[in-house]
C-alpha cells in the first residue's frame, strides 16, 4: 500500500515525533510505501485566502495545495498524528483541512447531495494530549473529537476511518508509560495495515 502521514508537531524531541518514527518504522517492516508530510518542516502556510478559492474556482489549484492534493491523489491510507490543541487540531492542520480538502477535490455537490472523491482509500489518527483519558472519556470529549476528525473529515470525503489512537496525560507519565504507548503504536499499525 502507498501511505501518506500527515504529522503536525513543531519539536523533534516530542513523543508524538517518537510516535511518528514508530509509524514510519511499522508501515515499511510491512513492505508498505510511506510518504511523510512534515506541515512545520514543510512551512506550510495555512490560511485559506480568497486568491486560493479564486484560482481553484477558476481550474489553477496554488502549487502548495496541488502538491499536497497529489500525495493524497496517490495515498492508499492516510494517517493524521498530531497533539490535541484547545480540544481540536493544531491550526497548522486545520489550515491543511481548509486549503487541501477543498471542494471539487476532496468533495462535490451533485443531485443526490455531497459526492465523496476521495473513496477506497483508508484514514488513521494518533493524537496526544495533556488532559487525562477518563476526564474526557466522561465529558464526552473524545467522542466529540472521533465525530469531528473521523467523521467530518474522513467519511465526509469518502476515506474510511480505521481506527484513531487517543493517547492522555501526556507530560504527567513515566518512561515505562510511554514506551508502551508507542508499542501500542507500533502493533495497532501492524493489525490495520499487515503485509501485502
Amino acid at each position: 500500500m502507498k501511505h501518506l502521514i500527515v504529522y503536525a508537531h513543531p519539536h523533534k524531541e516530542s513523543l508524538n515525533h517518537a510516535i511518528l518514527e514508530t509509524a514510519v518504522e511499522a508501515l515499511k517492516k510491512n513492505g508498505h510505501e510511506v510518504a511523510v508530510r512534515d506541515l512545520y518542516a514543510l512551512n506550510f502556510q495555512p490560511v485559506l485566502k480568497p486568491e486560493d478559492t479564486e484560482a481553484m474556482k477558476a481550474g489553477r489549484t496554488p502549487q502548495d495545495i496541488k502538491t499536497e492534493q497529489e500525495f493524497i491523489a496517490e495515498a492508499d491510507a492516510i494517517t493524521f498524528i498530531y497533539p490535541v490543541w484547545w480540544t481540536g487540531l493544531p491550526a497548522i492542520l486545520k489550515g491543511y483541512v481548509d486549503r487541501v480538502f477543498s471542494y471539487g477535490f476532496a468533495y462535490a455537490a451533485g443531485e443526490q447531495g455531497i459526492i465523496k472523491m476521495l473513496t477506497g482509500k483508508k484514514g488513521f489518527i494518533i493524537n496526544t494530549h495533556g488532559t487525562p483519558s477518563e476526564v474526557y472519556d466522561e465529558m464526552g470529549m473524545t467522542a466529540g473529537m472521533k465525530v469531528t476528525s473521523d467523521t467530518g473529515i474522513f467519511e465526509f470525503t469518502g476515506i474510511e476511518p480505521a481506527g484513531h489512537l487517543f493517547f492522555g496525560s501526556i507530560g504527567y507519565l513515566s518512561a515505562d508509560m510511554y514506551e508502551g504507548m508507542l508499542k501500542e503504536v507500533e502493533e495497532q499499525i501492524t493489525a490495520l495495515f499487515p503485509q501485502d
